[in-house]
């Protein structure tokens, strides 16, 4: 008797691996020769245009998708770019073109790329790398299971074996919260702020 194979589809835990490439097809990112990334479907963990890409698809299924700016990072903002005096920067940050740059601004926590830098100032972008990029994906469909009630809760995927053992995990979820507060806490203490931004000011054209 054979097993009809999983599909993608809403509250699904979904295992893929894909290549992601650029326009020209130099290859960007890959998880071929690596772990399968795992995602929750229907819970936004994927940007928009990939995500229903997959939909429907079935364990095992192979296939290219070409992905516009407005379904991946969006187009770039001009007025992401901000100058900052190199004093404004944390001493541990290492100045160079490439680098990541956390900064905490009038919105938060937020992240720049180095673009360009002298004696004086730093220029940084705060749009993602990957903005204004067609994306071209290659992708194979891994294992599909139903996800479990808490992993639903929470909006993604939990390490494996973490509830998956338990039938019905729902006494847990107390528990699950108070240790996900306690992880989200350590990690805004040991997360290193590059600078404090008071403002963010598009650079000057």
């Amino acid at each position: 008797m054979t097993t009809e194979a999983m599909m993608v589809g809403s509250d699904k835990v979904v295992f893929i691996h894909y290549t992601l490439s650029d326009a020209e097809g130099q290859v960007i990112d890959s998880t071929v020769g690596d772990e399968a990334l795992a995602y929750l479907h229907g819970h936004a963990n994927l940007i928009a245009g990939l995500e229903q890409a997959l939909e429907g698809r079935a364990e095992g299924e192979f296939f290219e998708v070409v992905i516009a700016p407005e379904d991946a990072y969006g187009a770039r903002d001009p007025g992401g770019l901000i100058e900052v005096p190199r004093s404004a920067l944390s001493e541990e940050v290492e100045i160079e073109v490439g680098n990541q740059v956390q900064a905490m601004g009038p919105e938060g926590r937020m992240e720049f790329t180095i673009v360009s830098f002298d004696d004086e100032m730093v220029t940084l972008d705060g749009n993602h790398p990957l903005a204004g990029m067609t994306l071209h994906f290659e992708i194979e469909v891994g294992t599909i299971r139903e996800a479990h009630a808490d992993e639903i809760k929470h909006h993604r995927v939990h390490p494996a074996g973490h509830h998956l053992m338990v039938a019905d995990s729902s006494a847990d979820l107390a528990d699950d919260d108070q240790l996900d507060n306690a992880n989200t806490n350590d990690e805004a203490s040991d997360e290193i702020v590059d600078a404090v931004f008071p403002d963010t000011p598009s650079k000057s054209a």
